[in-house]
């Protein structure tokens, strides 16, 4: 039944199949009568006026937009019989659309207890932590009648989402399998940062050509994740991916390349965005062999703080783990391991990043980091020294790196810093390093501790850079360092421009 027509596209306004705009009443069946209606007469816009819609899962079909007005509010019901799969689904459809100005509303609720038996090994290091210093490990859990994703998209395409609100999603906000020329724009996605455990933003799986743009997201857990997994099918390249103007804030990663890479996440350009309120920035993981390549980060601010001990990160701005996942949890079974993945080809530039936890750029042995450079970086370890979540002494350090560039970086402190905090930068197991306009010193807690410590390090440039005051030493070398080469480089505020820990030759440095 056809509300109203334009020579554009009939509108069919769910109002007219028997939703009442009560939020008691269910308006399942009619909103799905108006998709159907819709669909057959070969597309149109089902429209959704002021007013309050209950409703379990709506199934989209091809050329049908779903459009809330001002006023306009879909909740997700609280009985579990009614979804089948998310509250908004399609499968194989194209041309869809979730558009408007009004809300749609997942009602989750969580419940707190005991984590019990049950243990996150990402997560094992604050357990411990908590356990050695009495905090009850507590945590957060969705009630059994909070379920499901808000949107849940599976081999879509030409899928546009913009201007709505989504709020308090039990799940991922919106999860997106093989679909491909997605753009999501404007949109708010909010999630408690306080309770919403697994309740993400934004993750695309295996998706190509993906906009997201002008987006806010405040979320309890990452605010966007990118996957190549097999939840739904095959692990497919998730690629061809712009991320712009958007402002980002998570208890977990505002930005991760998840770990859950089976295949391949590549081709991805995010700038102009502002990261605040966060447990962790930016997140590169890979624990299944998958690899992250062709990546440019620019124009982005980021501001970290820790959250419960329950939330992956740690304050940490910048974050690159490459690993085998019984390298992370203890009780994986090796032989289910897949071979080491790669990270390539990344460049971050002109970032602003500040938060109290190091940052850690972590290669495997087997495959280090290759091709990796920061460009006009400032990072400060701000003051936190009354949380228990003391870990890493440095404020950045890199390991297991192949042609890795720091350019224009600088490492600073706020104070009173953290006691067990020492040099600014350390980086063990490097070949073709390039630190070029780095400015750096110790923390102030440890002043007259080196700025950066080269560990392990074949063939480096230590160039342009500048010792910050009460440095013990501008360059300390250690274990197996040598081919190091200096030059116009500023220590004067250094007690010493170069120390050598015993066993590196004098020759592993020239140009002093």
């Amino acid at each position: 039944m056809t509300a109203t027509a334009s020579t554009a596209q009939a509108v069919f306004n769910v109002r007219a199949f028997g939703a009442t705009g009560r939020k008691a009443d269910s308006a399942q069946t009619a909103s799905q009568a108006a998709i159907d209606a819709a669909a057959a007469a070969g597309g149109g816009t089902v429209y959704f006026p002021p007013g309050d819609y209950t409703t379990g899962t709506l199934r989209l079909k091809s050329h049908v937009r779903i459009f809330l007005e001002a006023g306009a509010t879909i909740w997700s019901s609280k009985n579990p019989a009614d979804f089948d799969k998310a509250l908004f689904f399609a499968d194989g459809q194209h041309h869809i659309g979730l558009d408007g100005f009004g809300t749609i509303d997942g009602q989750a609720e969580y419940a707190w207890r005991l984590k019990d038996e049950w243990t996150d090994y990402n997560i094992y290091a604050n357990q411990l932590i908590a356990e050695e210093v009495g905090i009850p490990l507590t945590r957060s859990f969705p009630t059994p009648d909070s379920v499901g994703h808000l949107v849940l998209f599976l081999h879509c395409a030409d899928v546009r989402i913009e201007r709505l609100r989504f709020l308090h999603s039990p799940s991922w906000s919106m999860h997106l399998y093989d679909c491909e020329r997605v753009v999501i724009d404007g949109v708010y996605i909010y999630t408690s940062q306080r309770d919403g455990v697994w309740a993400d933003g934004i993750d695309p799986d295996g998706c190509r050509d993906v906009h997201i743009n002008n987006c806010t997201i405040e979320t309890g857990d990452d605010a966007i994740v990118f996957y190549s997994y097999t939840i739904y099918g095959p692990a497919l390249p998730c690629e061809n991916i712009t991320i712009t103007n958007c402002r980002l804030s998570s208890s977990s990663s505002a930005i991760k390349f998840c770990d859950c890479n089976f295949n391949a996440i590549r081709n991805v350009v995010i700038k102009d965005c502002v990261i605040t309120n966060s447990n962790r920035g930016i997140a590169f993981m890979v624990f299944d062999g998958g690899v992250v390549e062709n990546v440019t980060i620019s124009n982005v601010t980021i501001q970290t703080r820790r959250f419960d001990w329950f939330w992956w990160g740690d304050a940490d701005p910048l974050h690159f783990n490459l690993i085998q996942r019984s390298e992370m949890h203890l009780n994986w079974d090796k032989d289910k391991d897949r071979p080491v993945g790669a990270i390539r080809n990344v460049t971050l530039a002109n970032l602003i990043a500040a938060g109290p936890g190091p940052s850690l750029i972590h290669g495997s042995r087997q495959s280090p980091l290759e091709n990796i450079t920061f460009d006009n970086v400032r990072l400060t370890v701000d003051a936190d020294p009354d949380s228990p979540w003391q870990k890493a002494p440095v404020a950045l350090t890199v390991e297991n790196a192949r042609n890795f560039t720091l350019r224009d970086f600088e490492i600073g402190w706020t104070t009173p810093s953290q006691p067990h905090l020492t040099s600014a930068l350390l980086i063990e197991n490097a070949q073709g390093l390039t630190l070029e306009g780095v400015s750096a010193g110790p923390a102030p807690a440890n002043l007259g501790a080196p700025a950066i410590v080269l560990r392990d390090v074949a063939g480096a440039v230590v160039a342009d850079c500048r010792a910050n005051p009460s440095s013990g030493a501008f360059l300390h070398l250690e274990g197996s360092t040598q081919n190091v080469l200096l030059r116009g480089n500023d220590t004067r505020k250094a007690a010493q421009a170069v120390t050598r820990a015993s066993g590196v030759a004098e020759t592993a440095v020239r140009g002093v």
